[in-house]
């Protein structure tokens, strides 16, 4: 696996402080491996584009987006199932990646990143050539 989740422990000591409070929902995520990239499906509904922070330093990938409270939640509930809080989501990446190029999408409540290996990590096929 080239993705190592990190994700703060609850009842244990964090090496990720949040400077507020609040819930923090993680989201599923899909990872998968193509020649040339890795590419991480993260599903985040609720969320909103210009909500969401990607940071990419030192091999750590961190994925936050902040959630609003829903406007419509006033009142006596019947039953209450859904809980809103940011989601908040890092991974070790062993793979050496090219941050310049990591591009991101959002599209119906999924993040889609995609981070391009650098060259000298990219397989390649050598040619045997015979005497």
């Amino acid at each position: 696996m080239t993705l190592e989740a990190t994700m703060p422990q609850e009842a244990a000591v964090s090496p990720t402080e949040h400077t507020r409070g609040g819930s923090y929902y993680r989201p599923n995520v899909d990872i998968f491996e193509l020649p040339g990239e890795l590419v991480v499906k993260a599903d985040m509904p609720g969320a909103k584009m210009d909500e969401i922070d990607i940071q990419f330093e030192d091999g750590s990938l961190v994925i936050h987006a902040h959630l609003t409270t829903r406007q419509d939640t006033q009142g006596p509930f019947s039953r209450k199932e859904y809980g809103v809080g940011d989601y908040y989501r890092t991974f070790r990446v062993s793979e050496q990646i090219d941050a310049s190029r990591i591009s991101a999408e959002y599209t119906a409540g999924i993040l889609t990143l995609h981070l391009p290996k650098t060259e000298a990590v990219k397989p390649r096929k050598i040619q045997v050539e015979g005497k």
